[in-house]
């Protein structure tokens, strides 16, 4: 997995390329905590994710907590896959995510 940030004037944008799953779960949540306090808005782009586990979506769901305090957490791109995986858990309700164009 690969993880691209960018902090432009508080809003953090994360491409986060590959898989999210128990072995690379850790690295995403390491990633996202180190900018918490440097942003307020968070965008997470999994344009390039095949695959997310449940230990994914808990990483998703603590930054979503987080960033509920601060100005909010945005999913986009995610692929007809994950979409599938965010409706069937729920997190479609709970998380403000849009699917590929």
């Amino acid at each position: 997995m690969d993880i691209r940030k960018t902090n432009n004037g508080g809003k953090l944008a994360v491409a986060v390329i590959g898989r999210v799953d128990t072995s690379t779960a850790p690295q995403l949540e390491e990633q996202l905590k180190a900018d918490y306090d440097s942003c307020g808005s968070v965008t997470i782009d999994l344009s390039e994710v095949s695959y997310i586990s449940s230990a994914g979506l808990r990483v998703l769901l603590s930054a979503h907590k987080v960033m509920m305090k601060k100005g909010g957490l945005s999913i986009i791109g995610a692929k007809p896959e994950l979409m599938e995986i965010f409706e069937v858990t729920g997190f479609s309700d709970i998380l403000d995510i849009s699917g590929a164009e």
